[in-house]
């Protein structure tokens, strides 16, 4: 066996280096390199064991520059903190692994200025596609990926993009029958903690709480509604401040399950109990959901379906890059479990 000399500059390294350490041919080297078929598991298995024996690392974005693929794609999102993302990663990785493609990780930490500097950075040979989840600032390079024609897929995004493609989830539809189960147990006053308002998923969740009231005749009283960010202290925050209310609701529906946790906690806080008190009610369907006390009723997003489809998509627009555009709209599903009930007073 070879042993790399200390200092060695990898870049030295050829696949023809590699292909004598692993005793095959420099075009079954190439083939491995590059992902390709028709190579025998054992000569794989030996090839990539001399990458790693030789110290080589395959200089992705000079190959990309070059004509070929870097058989990466480049996922944005906005932080790593949330069971949501996970999902949707979970469903991403799968289907990428399947493709034998990496992936590119970058977390904007919800700063537009970094989520720009990434996608330049990511769309200058380092990947050959790229997904976006929930992205803040997608105006400032949708048009120039589309002139380019660049491969891209945004995920759980409506209202920014009507010419690229997306995979999102009927967000309406989950507000109005989260909405609508609530008023059919009675419930009148239903508080709403929406998302972030600057994306197009919150404002669909919140015409669907609205649409449902209207269909019952009830008023939409913008006491009840309380902006948020997806993140569990906005959920806290804004059930404090429905709780105040001298007719306070008796059940909160909150834009994600990170929000109806931290309403459970400011319920708690209160002294008040839940489901007899005050009702509750999530989106997303995360795995923690079924995990807390009382089990929270949510309206379930097929998070990792998502996930799967959009990289489907994307490794379509990757092979054909004139392929026309879709635009997908999973549906969502109310899951009931145990954080709702009629109200004690059914004429609330």
């Amino acid at each position: 066996m070879r042993v790399k000399k200390r200092g060695q500059n990898e870049d030295r390294i050829t696949i023809i280096d590699i292909g004598k350490e692993a005793g095959v041919s420099y075009a079954t080297v190439s083939r491995v390199i590059n992902n390709k078929g028709n190579v025998n598991p054992e000569s794989r298995e030996r090839v990539l064991r001399a990458m790693t024996q030789l110290g080589y690392v395959a200089n992705t974005q000079a190959r990309s520059l070059a004509g070929g693929r870097s058989y990466v794609v480049g996922l944005l999102v906005q932080d790593l903190g949330t069971g949501y993302i996970g999902e949707v990663i979970r469903g991403i990785d799968d289907e990428l692994a399947k493709a034998q493609y990496n992936l590119m990780l970058f977390t904007t930490h919800r700063r537009k200025v970094k989520e720009s500097l990434f996608v330049t950075t990511l769309t200058q040979g380092s990947s050959d596609g790229l997904l976006l989840v929930l992205p803040r600032n997608a105006v400032a390079y949708l048009d120039s990926l589309r002139r380019r024609k660049f491969p891209y897929v945004l995920i759980d995004h409506q209202g920014i993009d009507e010419l690229g493609p997306s995979v999102g989830a009927s967000n309406w539809q989950g507000g109005y029958d989260a909405t609508n189960y609530l008023i059919e147990l009675g419930h009148r006053r239903i508080g709403f903690i929406m998302g972030t308002p600057e994306l197009g998923c919150s404002q669909r969740r919140l015409e669907g709480y609205k649409a449902a009231l209207c269909h019952h005749n009830l008023p939409v009283d913008p006491a009840l509604i309380q902006e948020g960010d997806f993140y569990q202290p906005a959920g806290f925050k804004g059930g404090v401040e429905l709780l105040k209310l001298a007719n306070r609701p008796t059940a909160i529906f909150a834009s994600n399950d990170m929000m109806a946790f931290g309403v459970m906690d400011a319920v708690r806080e209160e002294g008040l109990s839940i489901p007899k008190d005050i009702s509750i009610i999530g989106f997303d369907d995360i795995l923690q959901s079924a995990n807390v006390h009382p089990r929270l009723t949510t309206v379930r997003q097929p998070l990792e379906q998502m996930g799967r489809v959009a990289t489907t998509m994307l490794l379509e627009l990757i092979n054909n890059p004139d392929r026309q555009p879709e635009k997908l709209e999973l549906a969502t599903e109310l899951i009931i479990r145990e954080t709702c009930q009629p109200p004690l007073n059914q004429n609330d």
